[in-house]
């Protein structure tokens, strides 16, 4: 079976995950997707295939003979969509021999220009697969599940030599928990990689310093009609507050490495209000002074209005991967050379967000990021190849095998 055909089939199953649900995984729905994905683990040939009680499913694929002594290798997904976009009822369309122009997509209105979506244009010829126009595709990430299950097929059926594997599928990565609860000793991979988002052949193992921040302000509310003197709008100190941030470190306004500061939510009453964050630098010092401008804000608008209470909460939600990759940089040739393999121009990529694979890296599993062949995603505008899944197969094999073959330096 191809990885686009068990691809269409896993997106069909809805898996959004929620913020905010205090369960573990936040949204019983990304268990329907574990629980079959586990069977066909099982029925594949892993027969320690499994669902753990946060949700997350575990197996792992013996090394064949003579090549027990490799280093056991481990292959990363995510089971959850955006909660960003609906995925409800996804349906998938399949453009055969797509001719690299614009595609009218059925609900919405919504069309795939090529006047926004240049990438388009490189894959006339190939096998579109789109949504309707009304959900997201769901290919961050069930395309990366669809290509390790494929994967492992694939040298089941074959036989081809290769050591020690570990599969895992996590819940809720998109609300910034899918390594939360996983068992990296269980496990038992040396190294892994995550199989998520992003064109063919990137290769990711530079990600932000991530943190969310929150404002709590109590101003003074008395009637307006005698407020003169008395009254603090603490909506109105909220605005001050982002107008003390650097105007131009926002995320509509940086690019590559550069950090921002990005508002996600403004509620309350004159009386009391809260203003949030997330917090985003490559550069671990620059993160931190990131942190202390928000502190200097908040120490400002306190002095300025002494009769308000300002309160700063910040905490960290991952760091950047890189500092836990540098003494395995035998994870990136390998990949490289796996896309060489299957004649796969590599990039090395700048993720301007973070993956499990970051806080996984910091949990003692070095653990950089490989595209899936997926664009655009957590929109009605996401879309992959089937071509594109099929040379994702070919790379994880070939990083399979060099592995196998003691390639990896300091192994």
């Amino acid at each position: 079976m191809r990885a686009y055909e068990r691809f269409l089939r896993y997106a069909k199953i809805s898996t959004a995950s929620e913020d905010g649900t205090g369960a573990t995984p936040t949204t019983a729905r990304q268990l329907d997707l574990a629980r079959l994905l586990a069977e066909e683990l099982r029925a594949l040939g892993l027969a320690d295939a499994r669902v753990d009680e946060s949700g997350y499913v575990y197996a792992g694929l013996p090394a064949t003979p003579g090549c027990e002594g490799a280093p056991a290798l481990g292959w990363i997904a995510h089971l959850d969509t955006s909660p960003d976009f609906s995925g409800e009822c996804v349906n998938p369309i399949l453009h055969s021999d797509y001719d690299g122009g614009d595609v009218a997509l059925p609900k919405g209105g919504r069309v795939l220009r090529v006047s926004e979506f240049p990438f388009l244009r490189e894959l006339r010829g190939q096998t579109l697969i789109t949504a309707d126009g009304s959900t997201l595709l769901g290919a961050d990430d069930k395309a990366g599940i669809a290509e390790i299950v494929t994967a492992c097929e694939r040298l089941i059926q074959s036989g081809a030599p290769h050591g020690p594997l570990k599969v895992a599928f996590t819940p809720d990565e998109e609300v910034g928990l899918g390594a939360s609860h996983f068992d990296v000793k269980g496990f038992g991979a040396r190294w892994a990689y995550t199989m998520d988002g992003g064109a063919v052949g990137g290769i990711s193992y530079e990600n932000f310093n991530a943190a969310s921040a929150a404002f709590d302000i109590t101003g003074v509310s008395v009637h307006p009609g005698s407020a003169k003197g008395t009254m603090v709008n603490a909506l109105k100190l909220a605005c001050e507050l982002d107008s003390l941030l650097p105007a131009g470190e926002t995320p509509e306004r940086t690019e590559g490495r550069e950090g921002f500061f990005h508002m996600v939510g403004l509620s309350g009453t004159a009386a009391a209000a809260r203003l949030e964050y997330i917090v985003r630098d490559h550069d671990r010092a620059k993160f931190e002074r990131r942190k202390q401008t928000l502190e200097d804000a908040r120490r400002a608008v306190a002095e300025k209005y002494p009769a308000a209470r300002v309160e700063l909460t910040v905490r960290d939600s991952y760091y950047n991967m890189l500092e836990q990759i540098k003494p395995c940089m035998h994870l990136i040739d390998n990949a490289k050379r796996a896309c060489e393999q299957a004649d796969v121009p590599w990039q090395i990529e700048i993720t301007r967000g973070g993956t499990d694979g970051a806080q996984l890296s910091y949990q003692g599993l070095p653990c950089p990021n490989l595209g899936t062949g997926d664009y655009n995603c957590h929109g009605p505008y996401e879309c992959i190849t089937a071509e594109s899944m099929d040379k994702a197969v070919e790379i994880i094999l070939g990083i399979t095998a060099l592995y196998a073959d003691g390639v990896a330096e300091n192994a």
